[in-house]
């Protein structure tokens, strides 16, 4: 057979399907009728939940591993022989066949003379070493002692079959016996002798690389990046991965098909750089906005921008707010664009005077421009959400407020308040907003959001629990509102938004950080919701099942035509939540291209709505994917589902009613589901479906079709709900196009995917070799840290007076420097820390959880009202940069006089400031990089300070 070669130029244009010949037992997984039949034999198997492992009971001689009268397809072929109990087990938490003792037996019957023997195992102890033996076999490799994973290879010696043992426990992970000239080293039609080796020489998924992606047939996915090879070769059975003429690997009758994975860094503008002019460093189109990079110029003080191109048919100037100082660089976005070819962007520096020096000014041109996807239940009807129209302009009248730490107690605007036109001046982002809520004004409004806006740089908070308000007067009010971030680094910190009784309401590009309780809650008869684009990170750490915060983006009590799209999810814990229980139903939601970047669950977890779920990628997700109770009606198409245990959950049945993912005590929902890639390597993955079916039911009913209909036959265990068919009926369902499952990683994580522009100003990459993967789901303190920590680089507009003292570009002559934008340069405050919670923490170190009680102490001359309840609710959580010793300052108004420091008691032995009214204790050695949470001690106290002095 002739042997083909492609090189990696042509291999992106092409995909192939291949078919396997091997006899291989790969222990990775237990499908769903082998699961049944064990849970059912309890005589002869015993599970053990904590373990997620059967334990075989009956003593075999020779024997196949039968439960409930039926041989496992687990080991399908394979006899045993054992003499006690519990010396075979069927181990899904490690993935693997057990041989628990030495003396258990495994026969592989029927071998030929010459053929190859590959046993991949690891001893069940981390401290003693094993190794297995194979009898009627010569050893090629391994068939050594080890407490690490080994691969063992040998040659049969005659006809009939192989005993293997082991010297002690050991997890069999894989078997394949193949012919010796299938097997590495073996013939081959071009005369090549690979390289024989173990390694795969596999890479992890990186969607910043081009990257050949071979999946397996047991699901499995091989990353190769593209630039570190020179070929793939393949002929009908045989994939070899050619790094050079030294390295290459071969699958053997493994390789299902092949793809490939290319990177979108989207299209840079044209520019010719002259001395003497402007010179722009980088410029590109986005969606519906374009932005520009630039050196400063000598004697510049400030920058205008002109934009041509798409509606603008002359170089048209942009708002002064849009072009901001970066410290050692410029740059200029500019929003509301339609989609459009050969955009030109010019910057002009601006003198002392106040004169433009268009002798220096430069242009960048060639710029592409497209549209965000508009896709979706929000635009039900042809509805438009937002201040936007549908070409990505704004809509006619629209008022444009631009909001900053600075101005975001400053915006103005007269809003109509009463039915005769009277109107109320309003100053203050929330002030505005509440007055939309007297029901009068519907114009268009878009507030765009420029470099970190915190808490305390608000006018007010609508919600004492979640933040900004935005509430309509009635249920599904009008309202065209837009919260939008302009460039990749708008982020809100300390606060999100609670949205009642609201229509028409949009939130795209901004990065929401530590809220104060989820980050955007749609909460109470909204209708016609776009959340897009944004980049959610931990909230609050509340400790336990609050460590990351509570929910990410929720929505609820009869919000109904909502888009949740293009959102990127920083490891969350509690992501969505889609109903309560008092919905009316049937509240359409559609959830799209969202990137779950190693977060836990809920994504969603739906109740009584009818939600589309298609084209995410669940990247590392430790918990659950997607869940369904209380009759809700899921459609799950064509997602990709990279290391996720429990991809799919339907309430007490399949996978949950097996016991071995129960997430919802609540009465079923229904799940279709059609064209999802699963990649099976996850730890413990489990996913049934009625194909294998069981008296427990399935996860999700899988359609051949994306318009097949689930029939009315089909019921949840629990509830007897059916699904509704929602997605088929033409009435209701919108006009979308999805991509294949397998595309979706470089679709969601590109150019222009999930997340803020740019994929946003923080960057972070979770360490899969040391947790933070599919089976970790514990809070993160070194990215909680470098989230508390987060200071904005942004100097301030051009030409504006607006720098405060966290925004100082100097770190040596900044008064506060706990607040230096550039962290990189300044990585831990210096000098003493006294933070202060009036009501909220001076310091953005620091997250409170609970609520806020009078102390009201003078402290070195100053006076502090309000300090942190430290009861059963309240807590202080902080992770510093450096070492301190930390010193607490309590108020008296409460009795007791300790306070709990990361769970262990900490006795104050302070004395008692009368004067002042205060209790200060004895400093405490706090080390950097560590998190501390403060607890109520032996009872409750009012915490009114903290002071942090530097440990030299």
């Amino acid at each position: 057979m002739m042997k083909r070669l492609y090189t990696i130029l042509s291999m992106m244009l092409m995909c192939c399907a291949l078919t396997m010949n091997a006899q291989t037992w790969d222990f990775a997984s237990v499908d769903a009728t082998d699961q049944e039949n064990l849970n059912a034999d309890t005589q002869n198997w015993e599970y053990d939940s904590s373990n997620e492992r059967w334990k075989q009971q009956a003593i075999l001689n020779n024997e196949p591993l039968k439960a409930n009268g039926v041989e496992l397809a687990f080991t399908k072929g394979l006899t045993f022989t054992t003499s006690a109990a519990d010396q075979i087990r069927v181990d899904t938490k490690k993935r693997s066949l057990t041989l628990n003792k030495k003396e258990a037996k495994l026969v592989i019957p029927n071998v030929k003379a010459g053929q190859v023997l590959t046993v991949v195992c690891q001893s069940s102890s981390s401290t003693t070493a094993r190794t297995i033996t194979a009898t009627n076999t010569t050893t090629v490799s391994g068939f050594e002692e080890s407490t690490s994973e080994t691969t063992n290879v040998a040659t049969v010696v005659a006809d009939g079959s192989i005993t293997i043992q082991s010297t002690g426990g050991m997890y069999v992970k894989l078997i394949k016996v193949t012919d010796a000239d299938d097997e590495e080293g073996g013939s081959d039609d071009s005369g090549d002798t690979p390289v024989p080796t173990t390694n795969d020489l596999s890479t992890s998924a990186n969607s910043m690389k081009n990257q050949a992606v071979l999946t397996l047939k047991d699901g499995t996915n091989k990353y190769y990046n593209t630039e570190s090879l020179s070929s793939i070769e393949f002929d009908n059975t045989k994939v070899k991965v050619v790094y050079d003429e030294q390295t290459s690997y071969t699958f053997e009758d493994q390789v299902a098909s092949i793809s490939f994975n290319k990177v979108d860094n989207g299209q840079q503008g044209d520019v010719t750089n002259i001395e003497g002019k402007v010179k722009i460093t980088e410029a590109k189109g986005w969606l519906e906005s374009a932005y520009v990079k630039f050196d400063k110029l000598d004697g510049a003080k400030s920058y205008a921008v002109y934009i041509k191109g798409g509606q603008y048919a002359n170089y048209t100037k942009i708002d002064a707010q849009l072009v901001r100082d970066y410290g050692t660089y410029g740059r200029a976005d500019v929003v509301g664009l339609q989609a459009a070819e050969g955009y030109a962007l010019k910057v002009v520096p601006v003198n002392e005077a106040g004169q433009e020096q268009e002798a220096a000014a430069n242009e960048t041109t060639g710029i592409s421009v497209k549209n965000y996807s508009r896709e979706g239940f929000a635009f039900m009807n042809g509805y438009v959400p937002g201040a936007y129209n549908n070409d990505g302009t704004l809509k006619s009248g629209a008022k444009v407020f631009y909001v900053t730490k600075n101005t975001a107690k400053t915006i103005t605007t007269a809003v109509i308040t009463d039915s005769k036109g009277g109107t109320t001046t309003c100053t203050g982002l929330q002030d505005i907003i509440a007055a939309y809520e007297k029901g009068q004004d519907t114009t268009p409004i878009a507030f765009r959001f420029i470099g970190k806006v915190s808490k305390d740089d608000l006018d007010a908070i609508g919600s004492s629990e979640e933040g900004i308000q935005v509430k309509g007067r009635r249920a599904d009010s009008e309202l065209n509102m837009t919260f939008e971030g302009i460039g990749d680094d708008a982020t809100i910190k300390g606060f999100g938004f609670l949205v009642r009784n609201a229509k028409g309401v949009e939130f795209r590009n901004i990065g929401i950080m530590r809220c104060m309780d989820d980050g955007i809650s749609l909460d109470t008869d909204n209708s016609n919701i776009w959340v897009h684009h944004n980049d959610f990170f931990y909230g609050p750490n509340g400790g336990g099942d609050h460590a990351k915060g509570d929910g990410s983006c929720d929505v609820k009590s009869d919000s109904k035509y909502v888009t949740v799209s293009y959102n990127r999810f920083w490891d969350t814990g509690k992501t969505n939540m889609f109903g309560m229980k008092s919905e009316s139903g049937p509240n359409y939601i559609s959830y799209d291209h969202n990137w779950f970047d190693h977060s836990d669950s809920r994504h969603p977890r739906v109740r009584t709505m009818s939600v589309h779920v298609w084209n995410n990628y669940f990247d590392n997700v430790a918990k659950y994917g997607v869940g369904a109770t209380s009759g809700a009606s899921v459609f799950v198409e064509s997602n990709y589902f990279l290391k996720t245990k429990k991809p799919i959950l339907a309430s007490l049945q399949g996978t949950d009613g097996l016991g071995s993912g129960t997430f919802s005590g609540e009465d079923g929902g229904m799940i279709k589901a059609y064209g999802n890639y699963f990649d099976k390597t996850a730890a413990h993955f489990s996913y049934y479906t009625q194909k294998n079916p069981s008296s427990k039911g399935y996860d999700a009913y899988e359609t051949a079709s994306r318009d097949e209909q689930v029939p009315e036959t089909e019921k949840t265990l629990v509830g007897g709900t059916t699904y509704n068919n929602f997605d088929t009926n033409a009435s209701l369902m919108y006009t979308y196009t999805a991509v294949a499952a397998e595309d979706v990683p470089a679709l969601v994580t590109g150019f222009y995917g999930a997340g803020r522009m740019n994929h946003g100003d923080f960057t972070y990459t979770f360490n899969t070799n040391v947790g933070n993967d599919d089976t970790d789901s514990a809070y993160d303190a070194t990215l909680g840290s470098l989230l508390d920590n987060y200071q904005s680089s942004l100097v301030g507009i051009f030409g504006e007076e607006t720098s405060q003292p966290g925004d100082n570009p100097n770190p040596g002559d900044d008064p506060n420097p706990g607040d230096d934008p550039n962290p990189g340069d300044n990585p831990a405050p210096e000098g003493n820390i006294l933070a202060s919670f009036d009501a909220s923490p001076s310091n953005s170190m620091f997250t409170v959880v609970g609520d806020y009680g009078d102390g009201k102490i003078t402290y070195a001359g100053n006076y502090y009202k309000k300090g942190v309840k430290l009861n059963s609710k309240g807590s202080i959580t902080f992770t510093p940069a450096k070492d301190y010793n930390m010193t607490l300052v309590l108020a008296t108004a409460k009795d007791g006089r300790d306070v709990m420091v990361n769970d262990s008691k900490t006795t104050v032995s302070g004395t008692e400031n009368t004067e002042g009214a205060y209790y200060e204790m004895e400093p405490i050695a706090i080390t950097a990089g560590t998190q501390y949470v403060l607890k109520k001690g032996s009872a409750e106290s009012i915490l009114m300070l903290i002071k942090l002095e530097p440990v030299e």
